[in-house]
């Protein structure tokens, strides 16, 4: 029996969305919360509506935040002269997590995939390079992706900001497996791979 109620049926596909989540997990879930926990199931139901209609983006490194300014951007700790570019907000999560790094963040949300309509102006490159001209930045780091989309999101990026003289531009070492993404990397190899940074362009 594939169909039970036209709204059980709906909210196992909806589940779909998810990543990783097909048919049988997505009906697992939704069963589960049926039969034996509904008031998590309105939590969860209650949680999501107020995130979707209550998060945006950061206006300074675009990571998500209900606040114009996010947590990371508006602390005041954190090395402000450092800039790490990341592809996606699971990257922050783990960079943050190797405890290595305490400077800023810029996330681009994807990489350069002309099939996938994201140039440019959708990874917010003018908006970094602009950011990069507007600050003191002593250094920024291009984590991303050891893919060949990431590699050459971060050579798009190196040659908008070359020409900056007071700039040092470096890139992760390759302690990040070719082909590997860092959100799926151990928090040992990237604290590694953010010490042993490789310099592109040096501001001396």
């Amino acid at each position: 029996m594939n169909n039970i109620s036209p709204l059980v049926d709906s909210l196992i596909e909806a589940f779909q969305c998810l990543p990783g989540v097909g048919p049988k997990s997505a009906r697992r879930m939704v069963l589960h919360l049926l039969e034996k926990d509904r008031e998590a199931g309105k939590i969860l139901a209650e949680s999501l509506a107020q995130t979707l209609s209550n998060v945006g983006q950061c206006k300074e490194c675009r990571v998500f935040s209900e606040q114009d300014l996010c947590i990371i951007c508006n602390d005041k700790k954190r090395d402000s002269t450092i800039l790490c570019v990341v592809e996606t907000v699971s990257d922050v999560f783990a960079i943050e997590e190797s405890h290595q790094y305490r400077g800023k963040y810029f996330i681009l949300h994807g990489h350069l995939s002309p099939i996938d309509n994201m140039g440019p102006e959708e990874l917010g490159l003018d908006q970094l390079i602009k950011t990069a001209k507007e600050n003191s930045f002593a250094e920024i780091i291009l984590a991303t992706n050891s893919t060949l989309e990431g590699e050459a999101t971060a050579n798009f990026i190196f040659e908008g900001l070359k020409g900056i003289e007071t700039l040092k531009l470096s890139r992760l070492a390759r302690g990040v497996p070719l082909g590997g993404e860092l959100e799926y990397v151990d928090g040992g190899t990237i604290m590694h791979a953010l010490s042993g940074r490789t310099i592109l362009k040096s501001d001396g």
